[in-house]
């Protein structure tokens, strides 16, 4: 009965927050913009924004999901596994047999919501190594991807923000390195485990030499255990929806979102300067087919998968795939769809020998385990955006590490991390578990890999899911590399600060053969979703890649792509804050374009 009161006020916001958000075709006041975004995502939110910004300019955003006003499960950070389970917010992907992943097809969650991934994911808040952007720069050939130039995007799209307890953090992050006026919040945890948080930063004293303690890991420098920061702002999810079109910009008069419009491909194909350019945007409304006109630029921002995928649909791709399917090649682009570059992931478990109390939550455990103090810690946060689901329930604390010096890995292959100072390993430290009682689990991501992936379209359909191969474990460098973090995490609970606390771990690795250990990597690792790279950036002029530095699809005119399907090569990290520095700078390289 206490959640009645919540439920009934997000009803009347979103009557009152439907100004500008529309759901029905018909609405709209025309269907001829200057700017046609496809994909209210995490990036096409933040263009947008930064477009409608010059009143003299239209835009219109185009997205298939449906709106993230009321939607409990992404707005509470603790419902953020329901909400990510939840298949009516998923496009619900499935990928073809993966090799590396002993022929297994897995899930992979793509967000269709409003706001699309930032309204869906983990919240986690990480830029990657500095090494990452002046790799890209340096792909690119153009120095402004560089670490140092783009930092103040970073700072431009953040807004950092209290935890929700308020508690004193002073010693877990450095404010230098931090925007503060951004629509994106972000903050630390705001809900205390101290007997897990205690003994992860007693494991850093104790473990100095291979877990080094590391104020702040978005200052470009990683390695090291650090405090994990998400974005969260008052014990809310922060997401591209709730920021970039707050209120105070969603009323722009210039500024219209159409929900539930699918977009199938581009139309309207002539020639200008001699290069192919598109005067539409096709889009699928409930039976219907419609085509929103864009006077000055076609902007994609359907993300890994779904900006490819439309390239593909209109036409734009490698000749001999669309041949096959029947599509005329408008503009013949191999790399479309190619070098999808992800990160597998395998989670490790122990037992912990430690009860939880009402007053004394060891982990996050004893609330999923216990349907009445879950329904009291929704209470608390409907009541006072404070308690346990302030929090994802995920990861207090990140870790990050580079191979042993010796490791067989780098006998198969060149090391692929960004540069020397950049790691090859992350390690979320989890206060729970899949197992009855409290756990300590530890998720152990290969951040730094050399395979390589595609995302490929398979039917002329433009509504048939692609085929999506992340091609995980298809070079050995990055089982290889799995293995030693396997062998890292067993050395951190090795720590002190851990006997006699511990149980046996899940999966029971030890004394198991080297190739049933490879066996039971392949067979228990999972997507990391933060895959990247399938309309990939390259240097103008070169024979590879997707778009140009500034983001232009190649050989073509008045068409960008600006989403993580962008970036060249996974970063040493998540993807969301990659995301919305792109995405910042991208809107700037088109207002430069057009001298708005």
């Amino acid at each position: 009965m206490m959640l009645l009161p919540t439920f009934f006020a997000l009803s009347v916001l979103s009557r009152v927050g439907l100004c500008k958000l529309y759901e029905d075709v018909s609405d709209l006041p025309g269907l001829h913009y200057d700017f046609v975004i496809a994909g209210g995502g995490t990036a096409g939110n933040v263009v947008a924004n930064r477009l409608s910004e010059n009143q003299h300019v239209s835009v219109l955003v185009l997205e298939a999901g449906p709106s993230n006003i009321g939607v409990l499960e992404s707005e509470v950070p603790f419902l953020s596994t329901q909400m990510f389970l939840d298949p009516t917010y998923s496009w619900n992907y499935t990928t073809t047999p993966i090799p590396g992943f002993n022929g297994r097809s897995v899930l992979y969650n793509r967000a269709f919501i409003l706001g699309g991934c930032s309204a869906h994911n983990g919240m986690v808040y990480t830029r990657g190594a500095a090494a990452d952007f002046d790799r890209y720069a340096e792909l690119s050939g153009d120095a402004r991807w560089s670490w140092n130039q783009l930092f103040p995007y970073f700072l431009k799209a953040e807004k950092w923000s209290p935890p929700a307890d308020q508690h004193d953090t002073r010693g877990q992050f450095n404010p230098h390195v931090h925007g503060t006026n951004g629509p994106i919040s972000v903050s630390l945890n705001g809900f205390a485990l101290p007997f897990f948080e205690g003994k992860i930063i007693q494991t850093t004293k104790e473990l100095p030499a291979d877990f080094p303690f590391n104020l702040d890991p978005n200052s470009g420098n990683e390695l090291g255990v650090s405090w994990v920061q998400s974005t969260i702002g008052g014990g809310e999810r922060s997401t591209s929806a709730t920021g970039y079109f707050a209120p105070k910009f969603i009323q722009r008069q210039n500024l219209h979102v159409l929900l539930h419009a699918q977009v199938s491909k581009l139309v309207n194909a002539t020639q200008k300067k001699g290069k192919p350019t598109f005067g539409g945007v096709e889009f699928r409304y409930g039976e219907s087919f419609f085509v929103a006109h864009a006077a000055k630029e076609i902007v994609l921002s359907g993300g890994v998968i779904g900006s490819p995928q439309i390239l593909m649909n209109s036409g734009i791709g490698a000749h001999s795939t669309l041949s096959a399917l029947g599509i005329p090649t408008i503009l013949d682009l191999p790399s479309v769809g190619q070098n999808a570059s992800d990160q597998p992931l395998l989670i490790l478990q122990w037992a912990l020998n430690a009860t939880s109390t009402p007053t004394d939550i060891v982990t996050f455990d004893s609330l999923r385990q216990n349907a009445t103090r879950f329904a009291e810690g929704l209470t608390q946060w409907n009541a006072s955006r404070t308690g346990p689901f302030v929090d994802s329930g995920d990861a207090t604390h990140l870790g990050w590490a580079r191979l042993p010096r010796g490791s067989p890995a780098f006998g198969v292959h060149a090391d692929p991390a960004a540069g020397p100072d950049a790691p090859h390993l992350e390690f979320s430290f989890v206060p729970g578990g899949q197992t009855p009682g409290n756990s300590l689990s530890i998720f152990v991501v290969v951040v730094s890999p050399v395979s390589r992936g595609s995302v490929v379209i398979n039917s002329s359909d433009p509504f048939a899911p692609p085929l999506i191969n992340p091609g995980y474990f298809s070079n050995e460098w990055d089982l290889l590399a799995m293995r030693d973090g396997i062998s890292l995490a067993e050395r951190f609970v090795s720590a002190p600060a851990w006997r006699g606390f511990l149980g046996a771990m899940t999966p029971n690795l030890a004394n198991l053969s080297s190739a049933d250990l490879e066996t039971t990597i392949r067979n228990t690792a999972a997507p990391n979703l933060h895959m990247v790279g399938t309309a990939g950036m390259s240097a103008r002029g070169a024979r590879y890649g997707v778009v140009d530095p500034d983001l232009q699809v190649k050989g073509a005119v008045g068409l960008s792509v600006i989403d993580a399907s962008v970036v060249p090569i996974v970063p040493a990290g998540h993807t969301q804050a990659v995301t919305y520095a792109f995405a910042e700078r991208g809107s700037d390289l088109l207002k430069q374009r057009w001298g708005l």
